[in-house]
């Protein structure tokens, strides 16, 4: 690669011209040609704090009832140790995503995340139920920085195309955190003060931002527009020529444009686009249920149940645990599909190619809750509701990573603004369904809460078969979907057109 290669000649509406720097093919520098073990060190010290973000909810959780009692407060009020953090996860991302394009993701992981260790030794050593609250709703804010940027980084990292794993990876921690971060703390719960469990959970959380720490700033930055601005301003330097300049769409926009679309266009997404309402729904009521299930199981299984005790209560989340694990392994089944389907149409975009196993999943969803429901009797072997609860676990997964790969597909540059309305419904619904579980479960018996979440369910089967059919035609009618689907024809035709013309050179 020759020294200019990554300056390209170009001409602007006005007819005046400018040097556009760029990654060339095979460029080092970009974050798509680093060496695998480069990438997947990236990617593991971010799954790691990813799965720790969920630990700051549900971790909490098997500590609640000592907590009601130190702090002389209901279990209702308790719960809300779980419900403002995750509140605060549904805030974050829409003010902390946008500041990437400013400084980078690598300052965007490493500083609020530290934030929010500040934020949970506050949490640890809170004298009142205010202080508390305060505390966790900021450590929610702060800590949502895999939410914001995660994304961003496997597209900085690979092509469309090949995003399918790791991504399915991402979606693997942040669907096991919940029910293993309960599973985790009860063991610190059983015998320990409530303050104690955050203790643990800040010992851990930091040891894992110093590994995501050393691990990031080691690697480097991994924001396409970022690095091009810096070989910009370094070529500037260097030939001393001011009229370098980055590719339009990575230019920098001012603060006031970038919040604006940031905290109003989300709103758009969710108020006038079908797909991303279908997807809002699946996610807002399947992490709302698995916040919900803290609650849920500790009845089901605990002391009015089938006896067990905090510990006991802890292992039985294992079996969502292990349903969300079999999650990555049938996705290797599905990313194979999807790439027979993109490579039969010539490496096309075909979002509706991701829905294959979301067909089961949406069935076998609403079939792990009525089992779950109607096997919760005390005096049935406890294995059942957990074997129905790892069904659900492998739904719970399978879903939400079809609606998060679908979305990604389906709006491409605009992605960020449709995820983002996404994930405010998510973390709304899951800061709020924990309010309501216990007086659910306890009211209705748990028999008949159950069979009512799963009646639920049955009315969201239809949404992957809609995709399916008619993925296309909503596409069509967005004018977000459409840009994306108008300009790769225009890439298309154009690189057939390099294509004809390079032939043609061979054939003279």
């Amino acid at each position: 690669m020759g020294e200019d290669d990554h300056i390209q000649k170009r001409r602007r509406d006005d007819g005046t011209e400018f040097d556009e720097v760029s990654f060339p093919p095979g460029d080092p520098e970009d974050p798509r040609n680093w060496p695998r073990w480069r990438k997947w060190a990236v990617i593991g010290s971010i799954l790691l704090v990813d799965l720790s973000i969920s630990w700051g909810a549900s971790g909490f959780s098997p500590a609640s009832t000592k907590f009601s009692k130190a702090m002389d407060v209901s279990s209702e009020v308790a719960t809300l140790g779980l419900s403002v953090y995750v509140g605060g996860l549904a805030l974050g991302p829409m003010s902390l995503a946008p500041l990437s394009e400013y400084f980078g993701r690598t300052p965007l992981y490493i500083i609020p995340y530290g934030c929010y260790l500040c934020f949970l030794l506050g949490s640890a050593l809170a004298p009142n139920l205010g202080g508390f609250l305060a505390l966790r709703f900021l450590s929610g804010l702060f800590s949502s920085v895999t939410i914001a940027n995660f994304g961003g980084t496997i597209a900085d990292l690979y092509p469309r195309a090949n995003t399918g794993f790791p991504m399915s990876l991402f979606l693997w921690a942040a669907t096991a955190g919940s029910p293993s971060g309960y599973f985790l703390f009860s063991f610190v719960a059983q015998t320990r003060d409530w303050r104690v469990v955050l203790w643990a959970l800040l010992g851990v959380c930091g040891g894992l931002w110093l590994i995501m720490s050393a691990t990031l700033l080691f690697c480097g930055e991994t924001r396409h527009s970022i690095l091009l601005l810096r070989r910009a301003k370094a070529e500037r330097k260097r030939t001393g020529n001011e009229n370098i300049e980055v590719p339009e769409k990575m230019k920098q926009r001012g603060l006031r444009q970038l919040f604006r679309v940031a905290l109003t266009r989300p709103f758009r997404f969710l108020g006038t686009e079908a797909i991303v309402m279908f997807a809002a729904l699946y996610n807002g009521y399947l992490y709302g249920l698995s916040f919900l299930f803290n609650d849920a199981f500790s009845l089901v299984f605990g002391t009015k149940g089938h006896g067990f005790d905090v510990i006991g209560v802890g292992l039985c989340f294992l079996g969502i645990v292990v349903g969300i694990t079999l999650g990555p392994l049938t996705n290797i089944w599905q990313e194979r599909y999807y790439r027979r389907r993109i490579w039969a149409e010539g490496g096309a975009n075909i979002p509706e190619a991701r829905v294959q196993l979301a067909k089961v999943a949406s069935i076998t969803f609403p079939i792990s809750l009525f089992i779950f429901a109607w096997t919760s009797y005390s005096w049935l072997p406890w294995i059942a509701p957990v074997l129905a609860s790892a069904l659900w676990g492998w739904s719970f997964y399978t879903l939400i990573l079809m609606t998060y790969t679908y979305t990604e597909d389906a709006y491409g540059t605009f992605s960020a603004s449709a995820l983002a309305g996404i994930g405010l419904v998510r973390n709304a619904a899951g800061a709020g369904f924990p309010m309501f579980a216990r007086q659910l479960f306890v009211n209705e018996g748990y028999q008949w809460a159950g069979t009512i979440l799963a009646f639920l369910a049955v009315v969201m089967v239809p949404i992957p078969y809609i995709l399916s059919h008619y993925g296309f035609r909503l596409r069509q009618r967005s004018p977000w979907a459409r840009h994306v689907i108008e300009e790769e024809d225009e890439m298309a035709k154009r690189s057939d057109g390099e294509s004809l013309e390079g032939d043609g050179k061979e054939r003279a």
